[in-house]
């Protein structure tokens, strides 16, 4: 058995998530429903990360064994068949036993917000129109703290299947571009990299990290990553601005 890995960018906006679902348009059943038609039999296809309803990505990973080598020019046949809010990137031949969740090291998560008192057109469902003031100085200093392992038990939804609320946080920070001449705002975006997500949990962050200098304080933002329950964060931001940005593999 050979190991497909693809590189997978998405519009997740028509879609009712990643995982396929009966009755469902999903990114999943499109991506399964290509490589039928391509490969002449269903695969079984594994994730590295499933995303929610609306959210993006620029570098979802997914594999699959294969009898046989791949077709030439998998990746360019996929897209020829798929919709156009769905791109294959690469499709290349993977190391033995390569599992695209299961050898993930870390996935690294992009929530983009348009600071702006203005909405801007092009931006619609690609980031959070933001027109409220924004404290950028509370924003770095709660990124930063981010660094390091926490109880997120505050930042996913009460009802879940998670076991285990402990996450490693490699990297957290934001990044601030001007909006080009002469639209007023800027744009900001979260970059943040971990060994995992709980579900939801980058878009509690992003709405908590917004109500900053609305009355909530950097300390008492601290103080929920020491596992206090979800009532005490702030709203979930939505899925919109959130994009599934690369994979960290182990080889």
């Amino acid at each position: 058995m050979e190991v497909v890995r693809l590189t997978i960018a998405y519009d997740g906006t028509p879609f009712a998530g990643w995982a396929a679902q009966p009755g469902l348009r999903t990114v999943q059943g499109e991506i399964d429903a290509a490589l039928e038609r391509i490969l002449g039999a269903p695969v079984s296809l594994t994730v590295a990360g499933r995303t929610d309803a609306g959210v993006h990505a620029w570098g979802q990973v997914a594999s699959f064994e294969l009898e046989g080598a791949p077709p030439d020019q998998l990746a360019h046949r996929l897209n020829a068949v798929l919709p156009s809010a769905i791109s294959v990137i690469e499709a290349v031949a993977a190391p033995e036993g390569f599992d695209a969740r299961r050898d993930a090291r870390s996935r690294t998560y992009c929530y983009r917000v348009l600071a702006s008192r203005v909405g801007h057109p092009l931006e619609i469902g690609r980031a959070l129109w933001w027109p409220k003031r924004v404290e950028r100085t509370a924003l770095e200093r709660c990124a930063a703290a981010l660094i390091g392992r926490h109880d997120f038990t505050a930042f996913t939804p009460t009802q879940t299947e998670h076991t285990r609320f402990e996450r490693e946080v490699i990297q957290a920070e934001w990044r601030t571009s001007r909006l080009p001449e002469p639209f007023p705002g800027e744009l900001l975006e979260l970059w943040i990299e971990a060994d995992a997500f709980l579900r939801h949990m980058v878009r509690v962050l992003v709405g908590t990290m917004l109500e900053l200098g609305g009355g909530r304080s950097k300390e008492e933002f601290e103080e929920l990553l020491r596992g206090a329950p979800r009532e005490r964060a702030g709203e979930t931001a939505p899925a919109h601005g959130l994009y599934l940005a690369s994979v960290r593999y182990r080889r």
